[in-house]
């Protein structure tokens, strides 16, 4: 079958099929939760004396008493039982930015020959998995496979189902034999706990003196595309590398800006509404769903939780977004930039830091000039992407994020913060060595009696901001939506630990020396504006003007691709701050640049391949036989004393010979492995084979406008992004 035919039957099957039919969902109030085992179920199934130890580690951090563990244990798998769970399974997060898991039967076979079910504390505890056939960084080797999952309290087990049955999830960490971290859980487990540590100091010496565990919350706006599944079948770059790397831009794209907030396509909005009735019932609580800026790219959006909790829930999100879309003939592509010249996608992370008893200690109030609390903490942050901007500007180096960072729908490279006019008013006025007022933000009146009059919000929001404050917490903005938010959490929650450790620091010394304490936070303020403000902008960030300060005034650095950025993570400085706050070793640190490094190398070198096999396959196929058609064509018409403008010949034939002529020098540069290093490697990816593969997609792209549609043999942009 032609790829034309293909096209059109695929185009045929998906404009004839119906929706999938919504049934009635339970109330929200009984489908809520109602596959977890939540601190309800537990306190309902277990003794009091083990749900009051167990809810202490859950929400004060108490150190899990692991002789309770069997009594958690059959609760748990009587409980996984009931709901028609036959399978167990240790849920990971290794460094791959999915997750992993091993099932294994409830069942037990006896020595009568009878079997029973069974679930012990051990088995509940502790798994083993092989530490060996993961990124590891060098860690492990093949003959030194034994690694670890271990039982993580704090985020609840859940009950996966799907057509096939039900199995009970229990969410661990995984470490080696030797104990270092192999996956994403570990390190933010950590880096919360120094945040909290650090946190305590600061509020104890505002005074405080009851304190509860300092938590952070995120929530991750998630934002993808929708194809036919017949279209991606049919493009092989979609199947193996989830973008296309071929595809002439459509006449309209996103150019008119219909599609944001528009009427959600009815099959769209049945697969959505299948999607958040499945994280109801894990407890994940999605609020807002919306047509994004570009043609077939949607977002959801949950509410807040806590960090740990709420990447657990986005790993879970991406999974039951991919094969729900299955279900609907769909696929759910979490790829940056799956195609090119409209919007891609992020994950936009809002963090904040709080507890039980201070509340939201990112929230600035209504006076924020004279909330001293906030003040600190906010210009913690403020520190924090000073010093190690490029450390975050790494947490989201990707393959995949190089397509997006910059673009417009993206903040630059260069880390900077955001923060409003009624804060940055606030801080110029610490600069100036004293705090007295803060801007009035107003409020709204439209002018007619019918419409209401509110309170505007204190600043107004800035897109191209990569750090931003939001009103009561920080959105980070440059985090890829196929991407781990753990990464991510990690650097904010370690940068802020060492940031509010400088001022506990600070704060001792001064309060040692007889310094009243509103004169020792403001001289903290005034030392972190002085030294640290040139991270504050609230400009264009798109701006060549703006990249040209921030480099050479305000001395950021523009870490423009992943093969600029991954290298930072062997820098000295950032190896002691993890080190010395405890969330990575050294040589944890050294294994996550050698998996990244790989994993930056390996995408790239598998899309330049795709390039050269598609273009040899099947462009080039399709572009002789239209030039053999035109020929023939052209010969017919002249033996008939017809005479015609050769031009489109001469124009196909040029181009054909361009694209392989392209196709010959990406070839050879694939071939190359002569590097020293991981660094030499990635740049030469980034530098000479990427412009390589752009050098293709010219000609091929240009092909396709010229060779006859029937005979063009894969779904084109328009297809894609409009037929669903």
């Amino acid at each position: 079958m032609s790829g034309n035919a293909k096209r059109v039957q695929a185009i045929q099957h998906i404009t004839s099929r119906q929706p999938l039919p919504v049934t009635p969902s339970q109330p929200l109030e009984s489908l809520w939760a109602s596959d977890v085992f939540t601190l309800n179920k537990m306190k309902a199934s277990l003794p009091k004396d083990i749900f009051k130890s167990l809810k202490k580690t859950i929400e004060a951090g108490d150190q899990l008493d692991v002789s309770i563990a069997n009594v958690v244990a059959v609760a748990m798998k009587d409980w996984a039982i009931s709901k028609g769970a036959m399978y167990y399974a240790h849920v990971f997060y290794p460094l791959t930015n999915l997750s992993a898991e091993k099932h294994d039967g409830f069942i037990s076979v006896q020595s009568d020959g009878t079997v029973i079910s069974e679930f012990s504390g051990k088995v509940l505890v502790q798994g083993e998995p092989d530490g060996s056939s993961f990124p590891n960084g060098g860690i492990r080797s093949t003959f030194e496979a034994r690694g670890y999952t271990a039982w993580d309290v704090t985020s609840p087990a859940y009950i996966m189902t799907t057509d096939n049955g039900a199995t009970l999830c229990i969410p661990t960490v995984f470490v080696s034999w030797t104990g270092e971290a192999l996956d994403k859980k570990t390190p933010l487990l950590r880096a919360n706990h120094a945040m909290n540590t650090a946190a305590q100091r600061v509020l104890s010496l505002l005074g405080h003196t009851d304190i509860a565990p300092v938590n952070s919350s995120c929530g991750a706006e998630q934002e993808y595309f929708l194809v036919d599944a017949n279209f991606v079948n049919s493009r092989p770059d979609l199947l193996l590398a989830g973008r296309t790397l071929f595809g002439a831009p459509p006449a309209k794209g996103q150019q008119f800006d219909d599609h944001y907030f528009g009427a959600i396509p009815e099959r769209v909005q049945v697969f959505m509404q299948d999607v958040e009735e499945q994280l109801y019932r894990l407890g994940i609580p999605a609020k807002t769903r919306h047509n994004e800026v570009a043609p077939g790219q949607f977002e959801i959006a949950p509410v807040f939780e806590a960090a740990n909790v709420a990447t657990d829930h986005q790993q879970l999100l991406m999974t039951v977004l991919k094969n729900t879309a299955k279900r609907h003939g769909l696929v759910c592509l979490l790829h940056e930039k799956p195609f090119k010249g409209v919007n891609g996608s992020g994950k936009h992370v809002n963090w904040s830091v709080g507890n039980a008893t201070q509340g939201n200690l990112l929230d600035p109030g209504s006076t924020p000039h004279s909330n001293s609390q906030f003040l600190l903490f906010c210009a913690a942050v403020i520190r924090g992407v000073h010093k190690y901007g490029p450390v975050l500007r790494a947490a989201i180096a990707t393959a995949s994020n190089d397509h997006r960072l910059g673009a417009n729908e993206a903040p630059p490279a260069i880390m900077s913060v955001y923060l409003g006019s009624q804060l940055d008013n606030v801080f110029e006025q610490i600069k100036n060595g004293e705090i007295n007022s803060s801007l009035n933000a107003g409020v709204m009146d439209l002018g007619l009696n019918t419409l209401p009059v509110f309170d505007k919000d204190a600043g107004d929001r800035n897109r191209t901001s990569p750090f931003a404050f939001t009103g009561n917490r920080f959105e980070f903005r440059a985090v890829g939506s196929g991407q781990s938010v753990a990464g991510p959490l990690v650097v904010m929650n370690t940068m802020l630990a060492d940031s509010l450790n400088w001022l506990a620091d600070e704060m001792e010394a001064e309060l040692a020396k007889g310094t009243a304490l509103d004169a020792v936070i403001l001289g903290v303020l005034k030392t972190i504006a002085d030294k640290h403000g040139a991270v504050v902008f609230g400009g264009n960030g798109y701006s060549a003007e703006w990249h040209k300060m921030a480099v050479e005034e305000r001395g950021l650095l523009n870490l423009r691709t992943g093969a600029d950025a991954l290298p930072v993570l062997k820098e000295a400085y950032v190896e002691e701050l993890f080190d010395r706050l405890g969330v990575l070793t050294p040589v944890e640190l050294a294994s996550r640049f050698e998996i990244y490094a790989e994993q930056y190398i390996l995408a790239i070198e598998v899309e330049a391949k795709l390039v050269v096999s598609m273009a040899k396959t099947a462009i080039y196929p399709a572009a002789m036989s239209y030039l053999s058609a035109l020929s023939a064509t052209f010969t017919g018409l002249k033996g008939l004393g017809v005479e015609l403008d050769t031009g489109s010949l001469t124009k196909v034939s040029g181009l054909v010979d361009t694209l392989m002529a392209s196709v010959e020098k990406l070839t050879a540069a694939i071939a190359q492995h002569d590097f020293a290093t991981p660094e030499e490697h990635m740049q030469f990816c980034a530098k000479t084979i990427r412009p390589l593969m752009d050098e293709v997609r010219l000609s091929a792209d240009a092909l396709e406008g010229e060779v006859a549609d029937e005979l063009w043999p894969f779904p084109t942009y328009q297809e894609m992004l409009f037929i669903k």
